[in-house]
């Protein structure tokens, strides 16, 4: 088949305008390409996108040697450009707060592993915790209160903290659109149900409106929602995970401005309050959960279909409460003002994958953000640009390359190497319809 040439006059469809789409959309425009289109079925910012949230960790990880594996190599690629992106780019700077990053363990067996998948003392700036008086003294007084039975890890002070995900993906998104792209949203118009071939190739993508949208290349970038619209050879597994608000005083939010993220790899993390709302979101931790249907076209298959939810299984708010209590005690009771589910795509080994489709060359898939998607959003759509180009760099291409070869008898229960509550995968199926949170219904 014969794939038309490549140039800035050609016509690109962008199916997502959650966080990549909208990066992707960004770089786009700004490299000169002058017709760019953008669907998505909700306005932006999506209520199910990923990034649609007050923060996020930056986190940037330095190699630990030369001995590093391909991976890890392209992960501090992408971070390394993210992180320049949130420093030095005016759509993104105003978002991201150097506030300065703790990674900890309440285990012997989990600060072991931090220490030698995370930690490297002689490139960064890392300073041990050994007690809870040391995890105390990283904040004013007042903030951390609890006994933080067990906890050991390390504190970081540069390149890391938290972004205002919700708010550089909507600066992305508007300045995408000055710069000439069309972005179509909502239901029907926005909603892709369909991607559309024609002699063996991705032609474009038709919405629930009946348009087809016809461009010359397509890239999908819909998260975990993308899995229900190609065949990714069980490349994605959509997994969620759960977060929480607590309403704090106005001057609760003066004593906790500028802290540092708290993160425990098993028990959870926080960030300080919102500038507009005064809300702490709180994050319990665990391996994720999915919500495992059986494959109506292929029965014998269990696949995990994202769905939205403001509100999160009683199970995860117990574990928020044990954070809390663990760090924060004066908090632990006060009542969650609110809550949702979050959903991300996770890959076969957490890596990107962000290339062309082997069967289909007009089509580019950029997904598996694997839990680490939203804080790349300066920079990861000039990669997905530059693998439309054909010019991704040799540190990336391998890595984030189509791979169901990786996929072949997946594991979908496996907990990827993540740590906390029940130490494995869960399913909302096994949630009970009196299992879930009530926040906000009961006064309605």
């Amino acid at each position: 088949m014969t794939t038309p040439s490549l140039n800035h006059s050609s016509s690109i469809l962008i199916v997502g305008a959650g966080t990549w789409g909208c990066s992707t959309a960004l770089h786009l425009v700004r490299r000169g390409y002058t017709d760019v289109t953008i669907l998505d079925p909700y306005p932006v910012p999506s209520p199910i996108a990923a990034g649609n949230d007050v923060n996020k960790i930056m986190e940037h990880k330095e190699l630990k040697g030369p001995d590093s594996d391909a991976r890890s190599i392209a992960f501090a690629t992408c971070t390394r450009a993210a992180l320049d992106g949130w420093k030095n780019d005016p759509v993104f700077k105003p978002y991201f707060h150097e506030t300065g990053f703790i990674v900890s363990g309440n285990t012997p067996e989990i600060v072991q592993h931090i220490k030698e998948e995370d930690i490297d003392t002689s490139q960064g700036d890392f300073i041990a915790l050994e007690t809870a008086d040391d995890f105390r003294k990283t904040m004013p007084p007042g903030v951390l209160t609890g006994d933080f039975p067990g906890w050991k890890g390390w504190f970081s002070h540069k390149g890391a903290g938290w972004i205002h995900a919700r708010k550089a993906m909507v600066s992305a998104y508007t300045e995408a659109k000055r710069l000439g792209a069309n972005f179509i949203t909502g239901t029907p118009h926005g909603n892709v149900v369909a991607l559309v071939y024609g002699k063996g190739d991705v032609i474009g993508a038709r919405t629930a409106d009946g348009v087809i949208h016809r461009a010359d290349r397509t890239i999908l970038a819909a998260g975990a929602g993308s899995d229900r619209l190609l065949d990714f050879k069980k490349q994605l597994r959509p997994t969620a995970w759960t977060l929480s608000h607590i309403q704090m005083t106005a001057e609760e939010c003066q004593l906790y401005r500028n802290l540092p993220v708290l993160f425990n790899v098993a028990k959870g993390f926080f960030m300080e309050p919102d500038e507009d709302e005064h809300q702490l979101k709180i994050c319990d931790e665990h391996p994720g959960y999915c919500n495992f249907i059986r494959d109506p076209h292929s029965p014998d298959e269990l696949k995990s279909i994202p769905f939205a939810r403001k509100q999160i299984p009683l199970e995860a708010e117990a574990r928020a409460r044990e954070f809390l209590r663990d760090t924060m005690p004066h908090l632990a009771e006060r009542p969650f003002v609110f809550a949702r589910i979050c959903w991300d795509a996770d890959t076969p080994d957490r890596a990107f994958l962000i290339d062309r489709h082997p069967n289909h060359p007009s089509l580019l898939v950029a997904v598996g953000g694997s839990g680490n998607g939203a804080m790349q959003m300066p920079t990861i759509g000039g990669f997905i640009v530059d693998a439309l180009e054909g010019e991704l760099v040799n540190e990336l291409k391998d890595v984030v390359r189509w791979r169901p070869d990786l996929a072949v008898n997946r594991d979908w229960k496996s907990t990827q190497n993540r740590f906390g509550g029940p130490n494995r995968m869960m399913d909302f199926q096994d949630v009970k319809e009196d299992g879930w949170t009530q926040i906000g219904e009961l006064s309605k």
